[in-house]
């Protein structure tokens, strides 16, 4: 009976492993709009979801960080479903308050943009296996609107 038990253990663990998953990377992030007490960023989340059926997405989990500061965060909640067997190209909308960007005046006037690092958590139910969370992150560089942008 313990053999019987041990190679259905084995074989379970082994079909877990080799299940596939949808895969996500962030393609973009971008200056969204400029408004009078805060910015509006938005970073692009390209999706391929294996699975020949629509996979219902909970919720996008985000933090935006400069120089080690924490500069926005929140969540996306539904933000919608994964199409059978495509890609899907979601949307994350973050608001910075001018406040806080005016904190991170060294990095701005060092060079005119702010250094980024975004961290993004895309939880996504599966079905038999329940929520499951993809982690995504990227740094890189933003530039700030010139005043030009701004009236």
């Amino acid at each position: 009976m313990s053999q019987l038990l041990s190679k259905a253990k084995h074989f379970v663990a082994e079909k877990v492993v080799n299940v596939k998953t949808p895969e996500a990377t962030i393609t973009d992030m971008n200056l969204e709009s400029v408004h009078p007490d805060s910015i509006d960023y938005g970073a692009k989340v390209s999706v391929k979801n294996p699975y020949g059926t629509t996979i219902p997405i909970c919720e996008i989990s985000y933090s935006f960080k400069s120089g080690g500061r924490m500069i926005a965060s929140g969540t996306v909640p539904d933000p919608g479903s994964l199409k059978g067997d495509d890609t899907t190209i979601l949307d994350v909308p973050m608001k910075v308050p001018h406040s806080v960007l005016v904190s991170l005046v060294k990095d701005v006037v060092g060079d005119g943009d702010i250094d980024y690092e975004l961290v993004l958590g895309l939880t996504i139910d599966l079905p038999i296996f329940g929520n499951f969370t993809i982690p995504l992150s990227r740094k890189g560089e933003l530039k700030l609107p010139s005043l030009s942008d701004m009236f």
